[in-house]
């Protein structure tokens, strides 16, 4: 059995809340009865699993989400990876990030107990022993499970080589208890690691984190910086505490606690007309949230001023000039309710939040085009689907193909359907994660999708 999660977001505590450890406890619960159903074999026999391999498929440690950027000049754009700032940098959000997810990462690791991860022993005639479902209770036996780690556009830095990212990587090794080796890159391809490879095989999948069809986040390979990342550093991290430190005395407390929220808004150019949405369910002076969206438009033109993001190829690629992303970002250019339809409609032809666009990219994959997956995987959008790609007949029968999409593990805020320029958007907490099945696992199916929503 084969389960996939990506997006898990776990911050250093410096910019918004993570997912609670109680969910981890629950994933721990749901893989239990998973590798329960999946020892009940195509036959109809039970049949005990032996093994589950875990893959996290990018953006589980988000070493970009955090205010120790803004301490000092070391940016991940514009220093050199291997110098000793920016490893200081990095090093230290990583140990920040265990240290504030340790309870999260304790669960994690506890999967390898095999006193945890149990399920009933099978008789001979093909049955589950009848034993209770505490794991440590007689007549049970224990399922070997093999975390792997894959990057994705928030933790790129676990891909880049040397021996200070050596020690990183063994630092969340043993947070975690990985299979995946800590002395040379973490894989953000699939095909980087030799044991995803086989492991992908067996289950007729093809997984990843998908940042690859993004040119907002991936600038053309996975040792670098994106434009993304800018956006994330320089506006996500720095406004909240920009707002707080001048105003944070007058603004109402549902506002300030708000704006800490602003990272979980989806596609992140839309962000500007959730703020507007926020402030006019929380703020009722005009000169206070003039006040708010003129420090907003003051980041917005010292990001636009960076020499990165002026330079960067992106900007061309996606906004045809670079006055198109001023406009998207700026509360003086336009977001406002009579041009917030327009805006919104705009952005989501451009961004990759568009997942009837992203689903599309399954249909470039080699393991797609050659069969030799049913399934592909991507992360990336935190929107969890499903999408039926091919069917196809041969004389080994029917070979079905889908994509889906993992979702997930954190609070998102959506902009409701009805009346879109009216900025209203709902929030609620997701968590979503995917199972593969082989050599009759499941009774016989080929993956089986949960995803849970928490509303406020």
């Amino acid at each position: 059995m084969l389960v996939i999660a990506s997006d898990l977001h776990l911050t250093d505590g410096t910019s918004g809340e993570t997912i609670h450890s109680n969910a981890f406890r629950v994933f721990r619960e749901r893989l239990r009865d998973l590798a329960y159903d999946a020892s009940w074999r195509a036959d109809g026999k039970y049949k005990p699993i032996e093994e589950c391999h875990v893959v996290l498929v990018g953006d589980i440690f988000d070493v970009i989400r955090s205010t120790e950027w803004l301490k000092g000049t070391v940016r991940p754009w514009d220093h050199e990876p291997q110098s000793e700032s920016f490893v200081d940098r990095v090093n230290t959000i990583t140990n920040m990030i265990v240290q504030h997810n340790g309870a999260s990462l304790a669960v994690l690791k506890s999967l390898h107990d095999g006193t945890v991860m149990t399920i009933p022993d099978g008789t001979q005639d093909g049955k589950p022993a009848e034993v209770k479902r505490d794991p440590g209770a007689p007549g049970r036996v224990p399922v070997a499970v093999r975390i792997h780690y894959m990057v994705g556009n928030h933790d790129w830095f676990f891909h880049l080589p040397g021996t200070p990212y050596n020690q990183m990587r063994r630092v969340i090794k043993a947070a975690i208890g990985l299979e995946t080796p800590a002395d040379s890159p973490f894989p953000h391809d699939p095909y980087e690691s030799g044991a995803i490879q086989k492991i992908y095989a067996d289950h007729g999948v093809l997984a990843r984190h998908g940042d690859i069809f993004d040119p907002f986040n991936y600038d053309g390979h996975r040792d670098a910086s994106s434009l993304g990342d800018a956006i994330v550093v320089e506006l996500l991290d720095r406004f909240p505490d920009a707002v707080k430190a001048q105003m944070g005395s007058v603004l109402p407390k549902d506002c300030l606690d708000g704006l800490k929220e602003i990272d979980n808004v989806r596609p992140l150019l839309v962000i500007p007309v959730w703020v507007d949405g926020l402030l006019r369910r929380t703020c009722s002076d005009p000169a206070q949230i003039k006040q708010v969206k003129d420090i907003w438009d003051g980041l917005a033109d010292q990001f636009l001023n960076i020499p990165f993001v002026k330079e960067h190829n992106s900007v061309t690629s996606l906004f045809d000039s670079f006055d198109k992303l001023e406009f998207a970002l700026k509360f003086s250019k336009g977001v406002s309710l009579h041009t917030a339809s327009l805006l919104l409609t705009w952005i989501k032809e451009k961004m990759v939040g568009s997942d009837e666009r992203f689903y599309k990219n399954a249909f470039t994959e080699q393991a797609f085009k050659n069969r030799t997956a049913r399934c592909i995987a991507y992360g990336h959008t935190h929107h969890h689907e499903i999408v039926p790609l091919d069917t196809s007949y041969s004389s080994a029968g029917l070979f079905n193909q889908v994509y889906l999409n993992s979702g997930t593990w954190r609070r998102v805020h959506e902009l409701a359907e009805l009346n879109s320029k009216d900025q209203e958007f709902v929030g609620y907490h997701v968590m979503t994660y995917l199972a593969f099945f082989k050599d009759g696992e499941r009774g016989g199916r080929q993956f089986e999708a949960w995803s849970g929503a928490l509303g406020t």
